[in-house]
């Protein structure tokens, strides 16, 4: 891989981070700020409107200055969201909180870009190992996300989580030089094309192409986010499971989401997408029927590493697939309409979490997340019918 892809890497370990610190703290203190029980969630939800809000002005920036700009205002976003989050710590201010949620949000918007700037660097068939390796970038915001989190007094003392937020506007800050040094300009890039122009934006989504692959991420960030945010309340408030003990399971989920980025990349060569992306709907479902089946500790743990793995194999392979279905001075539009129908998807799902977990219960949670895995199967399948047909792939970029 050229030295551009492992900057990328570098950059997402570290800018990544903000995703599972708020995750995991982020209903915890908003439990403690919150006016009323039922907002506690909301915080978690917010980071994903804030990227939602984001991903439209992003990718519009990116096409005109290039990425590398763009990457270091998001950066600058996560150092803002840390500053955000710890003035909310000190002044015991629940709407702080929540700005500091969607001010991280924003910068995320643009991290998540870093895997199309990855898959631009290589040549089109190491597209999907390209954006596979960014994604294990994760692997160390899993670990390091949750233990800045926790710096300090941590959920304790006057300022609950102050400590933990300074420090991820500190590795925010880090990211920033990361990008600043090491990441080559747009003008480097091997597959660089024109921006703009391109076939109709309603034409390009006629390809069902277009539709599984949107699908394979968004359904599977959704269900993913719907299951993950309510996993540390359903743990600490229902279960009786301590807070170390609901850490350690989401730290273990998040590893579990980018390890198999290790060899997925090679997947989508070796088995093909739909097959990966058949495996991960079934992981999914094997998430569901052992979180189903008890709620000791190891069913969580189990529970949340298959459905960690299940997002990896719908997520890189929905983003691998995508290119099939435009042309490179295309790419800006369909990356950004597919990033916003994914965090959308994301978003409504983590802002429902805590309203369903709390209406239904567990169980009931869990039930709700079975129609979604319908969804993508049914256009996983329909495009499949398509592509019998001659050079169905291939004519919708063509």
């Amino acid at each position: 891989m050229p030295l551009n892809v492992w900057i990328l890497v570098a950059a997402q370990a570290l800018a990544m981070c903000t995703a599972p610190f708020i995750v995991f703290i982020g209903s915890i203190h908003g439990r403690i700020l919150a006016p009323s029980p039922e907002w506690a969630t909301l915080p978690v939800g917010l980071v994903v409107v804030g990227t939602v809000l984001a991903i439209k002005p992003a990718t519009w920036l990116m096409e005109r200055l290039g990425r590398k700009p763009v990457m270091l205002l998001g950066a600058l976003m996560g150092v803002l969201s840390g500053l955000t989050g710890g003035a909310s710590a000190w002044l015991s201010s629940f709407p702080l909180l929540c700005l500091a949620a969607i001010v991280g949000g924003t910068g995320l918007a643009v991290v998540h870009q870093y895997r199309f700037a990855a898959m631009e660097s290589v040549k089109s068939e190491l597209a999907g190992s390209a954006a596979a390796r960014v994604l294990l970038g994760g692997l160390i915001a899993a670990w390091l996300g949750p233990e800045i989190a926790l710096l300090g007094s941590a959920g304790q003392g006057d300022h609950p989580f102050l400590e933990g937020w300074l420090g991820l506007g500190v590795v925010q800050l880090l990211a920033m030089g990361v990008l600043a040094l090491g990441y080559r300009a747009k003008s480097e890039l091997v597959r660089e094309a024109p921006a703009g122009g391109g076939r109709p934006l309603k034409d390009i989504l006629r390809a069902p192409v277009v539709w599984t692959a949107i699908s394979g991420a968004a359904i599977g960030y959704a269900v993913m986010s719907f299951i993950m945010t309510a996993t540390p309340l359903s743990m600490t408030e229902m279960a009786g499971h301590e807070l170390p003990d609901a850490k350690r399971v989401i730290q273990i989920h998040i590893v579990a989401m980018y390890l198999p980025s290790l060899i997925s990349g090679w997947l989508t060569r070796v088995v093909g997408i739909p097959l990966m992306m058949a495996g991960g709907l079934i992981a999914y479902l094997a998430c569901i029927l052992l979180a189903f089946s008890g709620i000791t500790f190891h069913h969580y743990l189990f529970a949340l590493i298959l459905l960690g793995v299940g997002w990896n194999f719908l997520f890189v392979g929905g983003t691998t697939l995508l290119p099939r279905g435009y042309r490179d001075e295309e790419r800006f539009r369909v990356q950004g309409l597919n990033d916003m129908m994914v965090f959308s998807s994301q978003a409504v799902a983590a802002l429902s979490a805590g309203a369903v977990l709390t209406a239904l219960g567990w169980t009931g949670l869990l039930l709700a997340s079975i129609p979604l895995l319908i969804l993508h199967a049914v256009l996983m399948t329909s495009w499949l019918l398509h592509s019998r047909t001659p050079a169905v792939s291939e004519s919708s970029a063509d």
